[in-house]
């Protein structure tokens, strides 16, 4: 299934009876706080542009009221917008009238909630298959469907049991089951495991990676954990009442924090887990040494690696297998509690 772009551009949302009487004062400088004090309105989004790629992983992310719950419900247009557009294969569909939303939701995007939204009354297997009811789906192809889907994700044996028999993270799967049976090409996911307790939590995050290496959805994941963001995240946005502080790559984000809002924010991030190998190799010189570490590993595990196999160097490889430049167990622990020499020229640069 090919996955599409979804492209967001000069999206505004001001809550309130006349919203759109406000957008050019807000564009003109006019804040949160004075449209809410002097004209009881209640800016939520102000001009919004994100490119979320097609078959990756999206996150957003944010404290409560950054507006990112808001964000996400443009997407299937829960949420009308004030302004701006929301492309989806280079269709706007903040502009679809009844009939093509309607479709739009039911077979292009599955939204899978913090709450898990499951129906009390229901089996696992008839929640799961409740997407497929409404499209009109025969029986028998539905349950073929949602068996597989609820094997997947690890319930099998559990289909007629009820959603109170069933722990948080299991609820959870069973969201996760519904959304993919539906083969929805996006998958909305708001705050969908803040829910769970922290083990079951990093489990969930397991699962869906897994699963997206095989399914490429184009998934939009709402989150206020920066962790959550970057284990999950092939592309970052961070946003501070209703505007994009930054946006790119967690890499990106902890290397070159944008501001001191987001260096406040990564601080305490483990930059042996985002940071990559290629960030920090030398140019070769000579025949490469050591092990081949894969361009993109983390440091983390490249410093795993060289542990066991009791090396101090290392050489980075490409896609090919190509040696494209050397690391040392020293540069890794270096670059792990100290900035990397991009960080400090970034800096300097600043």
């Amino acid at each position: 299934m090919a996955s599409h772009a979804i492209e967001v551009k000069n999206l505004y949302k001001i809550f309130g009876p006349r919203g759109a009487d406000y957008i050019e004062m807000v564009k003109n400088g006019l804040g949160k706080a004075e449209l809410n004090e002097k004209y009881g309105h209640v800016l939520g989004l102000q001009d919004i542009n994100i490119s979320m790629p097609a078959g990756g992983v999206m996150v957003v992310m944010g404290l409560s009221g950054s507006g990112k719950s808001t964000l996400i419900r443009h997407i299937n247009r829960l949420i009308e917008p004030t302004a701006g557009e929301v492309l989806y294969d280079g269709v706007d569909i903040c502009r679809m009238n009844e009939s093509d939303l309607r479709a739009f939701r039911r077979h292009k995007t599955a939204m899978v909630f913090q709450k898990f939204a499951l129906l009390p009354h229901r089996t696992v297997i008839e929640n799961t298959v409740y997407g497929l009811e409404i499209q009109g789906i025969p029986t028998a192809e539905s349950q073929k469907r949602a068996r597989y889907w609820i094997d997947r994700v690890g319930l099998s044996g559990f289909e007629n049991h009820y959603p109170n028999q069933l722990s948080g993270g299991m609820q959870q799967r069973v969201g996760l089951a519904r959304a993919l049976t539906n083969d929805a090409e996006i998958l909305l996911m708001d705050e969908a495991y803040s829910a769970l307790d922290p083990l079951i939590r990093v489990d969930m995050q397991s699962v869906l990676l897994d699963l997206q290496k095989e399914l490429k959805k184009t998934v939009v994941f709402i989150t206020h954990d920066l962790d959550e963001a970057l284990r999950l995240g092939d592309k970052i946005a961070i946003l501070r009442d209703g505007k994009v502080v930054q946006q790119g790559t967690g890499q990106d984000i902890v290397l070159q924090p944008a501001d001191d809002y987001i260096t406040a924010f990564v601080k305490e991030v483990n930059r042996g887990r985002v940071i990559n190998v290629e960030t920090i190799m030398a140019p070769l010189s000579g025949n490469p040494e050591g092990a081949p570490i894969a361009k993109g590993t983390v440091l983390e595990a490249a410093a795993r690696t060289m542990t066991v196999t009791n090396q101090d160097v290392a050489h980075v490889v490409d896609e090919t297998g190509r040696p494209i430049g050397a690391i040392t167990l020293g540069a890794i622990i270096a670059a792990m509690v100290t900035p990397t020499s991009h960080e400090a020229h970034a800096q300097a640069a600043a």
